[in-house]
């Protein structure tokens, strides 16, 4: 039976299955505080060793392969670089918060494995807002049809005096820009490649705009890699929130590609002081472009 194994330094977790390093959990929290530093994982990898997540990238230096963040917290801003404010567009305000690894409750290695952690979100002036449980769960290792999978779940808990609405620029009033929650950076050879969801087929750049702030069950995003011949598709389900709002997806295929599954796309979520939002999704790395009938297979065998 293939297994994961979890090796862990002073800055990083890196999770290895097959002698391929598929990922590498970063929770050092030395970043640029314009950036928001936070913990996120970078690179991933196919189990071929192809990176399929971007790091850094020059039109928005916050974008860190894949993360866990919020765009708007009562103001706040726990994504990085500029903010939303309507009639303004994106400016630079003294607001941007950062999350900060507090410790690993449990960290295993096997046919499966699983880190589990504890964070705190912290205000640019130093007020600790929310608690954070996550866990990140590798598995489905299938090395002959070349996949693997990722469960993350997080529990988001307000320690704050007051009641905290999590929102998005759409939420302020930017159409379209409903981008907050679990944020996939992909490689830059994805730029221009195709989204599939259950209701879609296939849409390669501008035509993936469609699929702005939509629900659905599953979106898979297809590209090509640079350096390496083929590509790979990752197959991303939409999970659960404990919120009222619908999960709706974030997604462009060009400029630059990027996915998000938006439990705060157009509609915001308030939480009371001790008041928690749960939050479920689930990831597919598969070592290959698939075409939409086979994306569609996969994800009726492995949703969640």
């Amino acid at each position: 039976m293939p297994e994961f194994e979890i090796a862990e330094d002073a800055t990083a977790l890196a999770v290895t299955a097959g002698g391929t390093e598929i990922a590498r959990y970063v929770f050092a929290d030395d970043a640029p505080s314009f950036e928001g530093p936070k913990p996120f994982l970078h690179p991933l990898r196919t189990l071929t060793g192809a990176p399929v997540t971007g790091y850094r990238p020059w039109d928005h230096r916050w974008h860190k392969g894949l993360q866990m963040t919020l765009t708007d917290v009562s103001g706040e801003n726990f994504w990085g670089g500029n903010t939303y404010v309507h009639g303004e567009g994106y400016i630079p305000l003294d607001n941007v918060g950062r999350i900060r690894h507090d410790r690993f409750t449990g960290v295993s290695g096997g046919s499966a494995a699983s880190v589990d952690e504890e964070l705190t979100w912290i205000t640019q002036a130093g007020d600790e807002w929310l608690s954070e449980r996550r866990t990140h769960l590798f598995h489905g290792l299938d090395a002959a049809r070349g996949l693997w999978s990722l469960d993350i779940r997080t529990t988001l808990t307000s320690i704050a005096d007051r009641e905290l609405v999590l929102g998005s620029p759409t939420t302020n009033g930017r159409e379209n820009a409903g981008y907050s929650g679990l944020f996939l950076r992909l490689v830059r050879s994805f730029a221009g490649g195709s989204v599939t969801t259950p209701e879609h087929a296939g849409l390669a750049g501008a035509e993936a705009d469609a699929v702005m702030g939509t629900e659905a069950p599953w979106l898979a995003f297809s590209g090509q890699h640079d350096e390496v011949d083929g590509g790979a598709t990752i197959l991303a389900f939409a999970g659960s929130s404990s919120g009222a709002p619908a999960i709706r997806w974030f997604v462009r295929s060009e400029p630059f590609p990027v996915l998000a599954p938006s439990p705060t796309f157009a509609e915001t979520v308030t939480l009371a002081p001790g008041s928690t939002l749960e939050l479920s999704h689930r990831f597919v790395v598969i070592d290959r472009v698939c075409a939409p009938d086979e994306i569609a297979e996969l994800a009726s065998e492995l949703a969640p």
